[in-house]
């Protein structure tokens, strides 16, 4: 049987839309199918975080020197810092055979499936305005200001959300969680990512037609 690569997918939200909370409980329940990309960035590590877990944390000479050398899928600077998705890390886990899944925000999506047209791009919102307003609010740690800003914030975001490629409405956890299991298990099933598989059929039955094989 041919050796199945992993498909790189970026998945992005509204502050509040439960896309943290999805993504891991996905890979609790099918740690054998994905990876969730681990990013780069020269912010000093918050107590409890640990380099290479929450994020691989370096200085800003490291940080620059990947750039240079190209070592990113993407990047930015955000309140003075860097951060960044490592090619060599979402390389291996494809290699293994593995989803690799991307949790950063809109320009950041649209700049890696620019670069690689064959990422599977998947859009979390809650399922109205009303239901965001209450998550943002019920969280208990922002303040009012804070959480007309995020709202804001996502009124710029909807602007870009048609550049995706599945809109996953996250109403009931388990239910978006098999949502997204069973869209990326067809993603495999593509035309577009057997090519190999149909190159090797056709030359076979090519084979088969000048009677070179029986």
């Amino acid at each position: 049987m041919e050796a199945q690569t992993g498909i790189l997918t970026v998945v992005s939200g509204f502050s509040g839309s439960g896309k943290g909370t999805i993504m891991k409980r996905l890979l609790e329940k099918y740690p054998e199918k994905y990876a969730l990309s681990i990013s780069a960035t020269t912010r000093d590590p918050r107590p409890g975080e640990a380099d290479g877990r929450e994020y691989f944390f370096c200085t800003t000479e490291h940080f620059e020197n990947m750039i240079e050398n190209d070592e990113l899928l993407e990047y930015a600077c955000y309140v003075n810092n860097y951060y960044g998705t490592p090619k060599a890390y979402v390389q291996e886990q494809l290699a293994a055979g593995k989803d690799v899944i991307l949790e950063i925000e809109i320009q950041g999506a649209l700049k890696i499936k620019e670069k690689y047209p064959d990422t599977v791009l998947m859009f979390v919102t809650p399922p109205s305005f009303e239901e965001l307003k209450r998550r943002l609010v019920d969280r208990g740690t922002e303040t009012p200001e804070v959480v007309r800003e995020r709202l804001c914030r996502a009124g710029e975001e909807c602007d870009g959300v048609e550049a995706y490629d599945y809109l996953i409405v996250n109403d009931d956890l388990e239910s978006c969680v098999e949502q997204v299991h069973s869209i990326l298990q067809n993603e495999h099933t593509k035309i577009l990512r057997k090519e190999s598989f149909i190159n090797k059929m056709k030359a076979e039955l090519a084979k088969y037609a000048k009677g070179e094989q029986s």
